[in-house]
């Protein structure tokens, strides 16, 4: 899990160098920054191991205005699902275990991102996202002293539409909703799951 995270934090690393230097080579676009909390919830394959939302998640992105509408950015998330089952008995191929069950799923999304941000209204702007890059999948099952892992680097997607509420100059209240979609993968069938995400985003 240590090493998971220090991918995590590289990647935010080299994404706000990535952006630094973006900002120095052109002062006639404007860059953005944008920290938010992410709650997310399970569907498909990864709802079916585990029922329960993700109060544990945020997302980091750093990017640059190529006209007023159209951004381009990179994306690093991550949000951690865990449910603790009743006392059952299991089968996984060809072996049953009896006792409780506690579940994890660990999710860590890389993406670059192409965004197309609505300027009629300078208070209240929609915007849409389309994310394209790789998703970490990590499943854990542990039971009693046994842990089963599976892991897995998908192909991934992630479609986004949200708002942003000015607050003041140059920063923003950022509130939206995201699909992430992790192709079928090593260890791993696809992995999908909704994400709110609320924030705050700065421009410069």
């Amino acid at each position: 899990m240590k090493k998971i995270i220090y991918i995590f934090l590289l990647t935010t690393l080299t994404a706000g160098v990535a952006n630094a230097q973006l900002e120095s080579g052109s002062g006639a676009f404007n860059s953005y920054t944008s920290v938010t909390y992410s709650v997310g919830f399970a569907t498909g394959d990864m709802g079916e191991y585990i029922s329960q939302p993700s109060w544990r998640g945020m997302t980091l992105e750093f990017g640059k205005f190529v006209t007023p509408e159209i951004s381009i950015g990179i994306e690093a998330s991550w949000n951690t699902f865990f449910e603790e089952m009743d006392y059952a008995t299991y089968t996984k191929d060809t072996y049953s275990l009896s006792g409780k069950q506690y579940r994890y799923n660990h999710q860590f999304p890389i993406l670059a991102s192409f965004n197309y941000t609505l300027q009629g209204d300078e208070i209240l702007r929609p915007f849409g996202s389309l994310g394209i890059g790789t998703m970490y999948s990590q499943r854990n099952t542990d039971m009693g002293q046994w842990r089963l892992k599976e892991e897995a680097w998908h192909f991934a997607l992630r479609p986004e539409i949200g708002i942003l509420y000015e607050l003041g100059e140059g920063s923003h209240l950022k509130v939206s909703g995201k699909y992430y979609t992790g192709f079928s993968a090593g260890d791993l069938d696809a992995q999908s799951y909704f994400a709110l995400n609320v924030g705050i985003v700065i421009m410069k």
